[in-house]
């Protein structure tokens, strides 16, 4: 080790204050982009590994397709593993105690099927023979009919039709029936004998009204003929954007002619066929990742920034001993070496430890709040710790290298003496008569404190500035992706519903005793018709509800318009969550009801998921109500009804409709007011519930209930949509908090580094008799000074940034751009908070110090 690099090493020991400060920041720095770029791709794998352990692992489908096919996909260069899966059709369930589900629904996998889909044995074995099978659990629990592992079952296959349906049920299909009793039957059907080899627990994709119970065999593919035709579901070597492409033209060139894709799935990996997502996602991605790495060149550059005067001083003694510029810049280098190397490491495992413990808390809170399968699991990939690597080295190069190139351009002896940063002419540090007028002296001294050292005064002010542009952005990325979410979900309020042909409210009445039922609402609903002028059509919808001129009605456009009758008691509780007297709705000489404001739609043009408002009224309009004769198409005025308030909050049983229609909600008294017999016999009444035990209440419906009533448990739908909400808002706010906490760090960091190194300066003051109230007073008002600049500079550039993610968003969610006024708020009192704090915890800690002590002191 050469002379100045020893000079350069016992410079840092003997400024031992001044190099922890800058390698703690260096260390947060480097720890910020490594927890966010874990945090990220954790929170990814995350959704990968629940999307498979609910609908299996596999990316594309090929449908219907022979041995050839099979061969040629299976030889494909971006094909990893192959699984054959078979639908092969249902079978009459003798005995079966659950009318709601006479049927063996079986399905065929090969031995690769069983490892790839969430199949679960519960009591046996798979099959490993064509002419074996495994039933669910659910057979003998709720269709009450017994067999033995062991036992042979010969069953009649067929396909589920019925007369004037072209196509075949799917097991998304309920049992079809009418008031006589099932219509559907079993055609095409074929006889096959299965050994009973085990049970398997109810499979995560079958739906709770579907009508068969899941019953799985074993496809050979060496017993298949020319003939036969299975599905070839691949999953992929490499998960690519081409790969969509690429299925394409494989499909082409061996004639096979469905191709499906697991969106889902793909979408966790950042692979979309959708154009418009995809550019949001790299918009978002580019915006999102520009401010963090801003925010980290930022700390780091603080840290060494906030201190380059004496940095400037020891290089300038240096050149007065006769060291030259090639020698000073090394010295720099080298200093900067040795703070990264000691920051760099430490603030990777900072960034791990801290993400891990984070992860620690987060998976007991998902465990209990939904039983969740999959738990965060922290994923470093080799990428994430090379860029927080990258970052922090290039960003200690430009910090050392700048005042490098400074302190070699300057004369020894300004370098020692310090002129070049502290300028003392009138003109530099005149400040306005009114501050004193208003704050007095100490204010005054305060301001000019921070001028005589502007660069000290600037790089503060930015790290204030960068820190509110941090919270900010990401609070406003992390709300819009959420808001995102939850616009792209389906947004199920219930568990359970029942509805049929000709059902009345008596017949539905005794559901909503049964046991676990915890919440039901029985909902008659009448789709009707009214016409709005086009200045009540929202801006953007005139091209969706564009219509021929000869299906106006004067001048006016065609809406749909459903009225939704609540039952009293759901009706009264809906009114008072909205902030309404209900009574005050019910009253029958003048019937009103509650507007759903706005709505969400996909726009057929651009393919974007828009949200606007549904209808531009006021409170106290009328709407008019008309009845389409859809033989005659005569249409014919029934009633007003008066918009008493408007609102976004749904009941229970309600789904937000789309554009062009209108959702008025009201009571079932004000509904049979306001409707005449006419149209009595189109209204659709059902009952939607929640319950503790959906399966349970199921079970107990079915037990009970006509022939001709559907019952649709959407439980796992909405524990789906539920899930991937809670995950968002856990992603959200977990990031929002370690910016948060990385921004108070950064504010605390730079400004007891900037106390620190002007203590000298403190003990001038004191020593020419101002007096701890005074210093005091002076502090507070520099504290406000920086807050007030910092948020004069961060918000407006934080609102600009904002506006630019809004932008990107807009390439797929489409809805009106709105600032986030609790936040801003929040950031405005913050920033005073900390700032006060971070001088009061400074100043604390050098009030012990003696005057003249402090005053011969060199180093920090």
């Amino acid at each position: 080790m050469n002379i100045v690099n020893k000079l350069t090493v016992r410079h840092l020991k003997e400024n031992k204050r001044r190099t922890l400060v800058t390698i703690i920041g260096v260390i947060i720095s480097v720890a910020m982009v490594m927890a966010v770029a874990t945090l990220g791709v954790s929170f990814m794998d995350l959704l990968q590994r629940q999307s498979i352990a609910t609908d299996g692992e596999w990316h594309v489908q090929y449908e219907n397709v022979d041995s050839d096919q099979i061969e040629a996909i299976e030889s494909d260069e971006s094909t990893k593993t192959l699984v054959l899966a078979n639908d092969v059709g249902y079978a009459k369930l003798d005995e079966a105690k659950n009318e709601s589900k006479p049927y063996l629904f079986i399905k065929e996998y090969n031995a690769q099927g069983f490892k790839n889909f969430p199949i679960e044995i519960s009591e046996g074995r798979l099959p490993q023979e064509d002419n074996e099978i495994v039933l669910s659990e659910e057979v003998a629990g709720n269709a009450k009919v017994k067999h033995g592992i062991g036992d042979q079952i010969t069953l009649n296959v067929g396909e589920r039709q019925m007369k004037g349906v072209e196509r075949p049920f799917s097991q998304n299909d309920p049992l079809q029936t009418d008031v006589e009793g099932a219509s559907e039957s079993l055609e095409n059907q074929n006889t096959r004998t299965y050994k009973i080899v085990g049970t398997i627990k109810r499979p995560t994709w079958e739906p709770a009204w579907a009508p068969g119970y899941t019953a799985i065999s074993y496809v050979d593919q060496s017993l298949m003929n020319s003939k036969d035709t299975v599905d070839a579901v691949v999953v992929l070597d490499k998960v690519k954007r081409s790969l969509y492409e690429h299925a394409e033209t494989l499909a082409k060139q061996n004639n096979i002619e469905n191709v499906t894709f697991n969106d889902e799935l793909l979408r966790y990996y950042g692979v979309t066929d959708n154009d418009n997502l995809l550019k949001t996602m790299l918009l978002l991605t580019g915006i999102i990742m520009s401010v963090i790495i801003i925010g980290s060149v930022a700390l780091i550059y603080n840290a060494f920034a906030i201190s380059v005067s004496e940095r400037s001083r020891h290089l300038g003694m240096l050149a007065s001993v006769g060291a030259t510029k090639r020698q000073k810049q090394t010295s720099v280098f080298f200093e900067g070496a040795i703070i990264g190397l000691i920051s760099i490491p430490l603030g990777i495992l900072a960034g791990y430890a801290g993400i891990a413990a984070t992860f620690m808390f987060i998976n007991s809170f998902i465990e209990g709040a939904l039983g969740g399968t999959e738990k965060l699991q922290v994923v470093v990939t080799p990428l994430s710790i090379l860029v927080a690597c990258g970052i922090s080295i290039i960003t200690i190069f430009i910090s050392s290298y700048m005042p490098a190139r400074k302190a070699s351009k300057i004369s020894a002896i300004d370098a020692i003496r310090q002129t070049q940063d502290i300028k003392l002419s009138g003109k530099t540090v005149k400040t306005s008569k009114l501050i004193r007028k208003l704050f007095g002296i100490e204010a005054e001294i305060g301001l000019k404190n921070l001028k005589r050292n502007k660069r000290r005064y600037q790089v503060t002010v930015f790290s204030l500035v960068i820190s509110i542009i941090l919270f900010l952005s990401v609070s406003y990325f992390t709300s819009n992706l959420e808001k995102s979410v939850e616009l792209s979900q389906q947004n199920i309020n219930y568990d359970i519903q029942i509805s049929g042909n000709s059902v009345e409210k008596e017949d539905l009445e005794p559901f909503t005793n049964l046991k676990n039922v915890s919440n039901a609402s029985i909902i008659n609903e009448l789709m009707l018709n009214t016409y709005v002028d086009d200045d009540a059509i929202p801006d953007g919808l005139e091209k969706n509800l564009y219509q021929d001129e000869s299906l106006l009605k004067d001048g006016k456009y065609q809406y749909n318009a459903v009225l939704h009758g609540l039952d009293e008691q759901s009706f009264k509780e809906y009114a008072k969550k909205v902030g309404m007297d209900a009574e005050k709705l019910q009253d029958p000489e003048k019937p009103a009801g509650i507007l759903i404001e706005n709505v969400s739609y996909m726009d057929p043009e651009t393919s974007k998921i828009k949200e606007t408002k549904s209808l531009n009224a006021r409170i106290g309009e009328s709407i008019e109500l008309y009845s389409m004769n859809y033989e005659t198409e005569e249409v014919k005025l029934i009633n007003n009804v008066e918009i008493g308030a408007l609102t976004d909050e749904l009941p229970m049983g309600v789904s937000r409709s789309g554009a062009g229609v209108l959702d008025v909600i009201v009571s079932e008294e004000t509904m049979n007011g306001l409707i005449d017999k006419e149209v009595q016999k189109d209204v659709r009444t059902s009952l939607y519930m929640n319950s503790s035990d959906p399966m349970a209440t199921q079970e107990a419906i079915e037990e009970g209930k006509r022939s001709d009533l559907y019952v649709y448990n959407v439980f796992q739908n909405r524990e789906r949509d539920k899930q991937m909400i809670l995950f968002m808002s856990v992603f959200t706010y977990g990031f929002i908090s370690l910016i948060s906490l990385i921004s108070i760090a950064n504010i605390f960091n730079t400004i007891s580094t900037s106390i620190s190194l002007r203590k000298r300066e403190f003990a001038m003051l004191k020593s020419v008799g101002m007096t701890p109230k005074g210093f005091n007073k002076m502090m507070n008002y520099e504290s406000i000074f920086y807050g007030m600049k910092a948020i004069l500079y961060g918000i407006p550039i934080s609102i600009a940034i904002m506006f630019l993610m809004y932008l990107s968003f807009r390439s797929t969610f489409v809805y009106g751009f709105t600032l986030p006024w609790m936040s801003l708020l929040f950031v405005i009192i913050a920033i005073f908070i900390i700032v006060g704090s971070a001088m009061f915890y400074s100043i604390k800690k050098l009030e012990k110090n003696n005057i003249v002590d402090t005053l011969k002191q060199e180093n920090v």
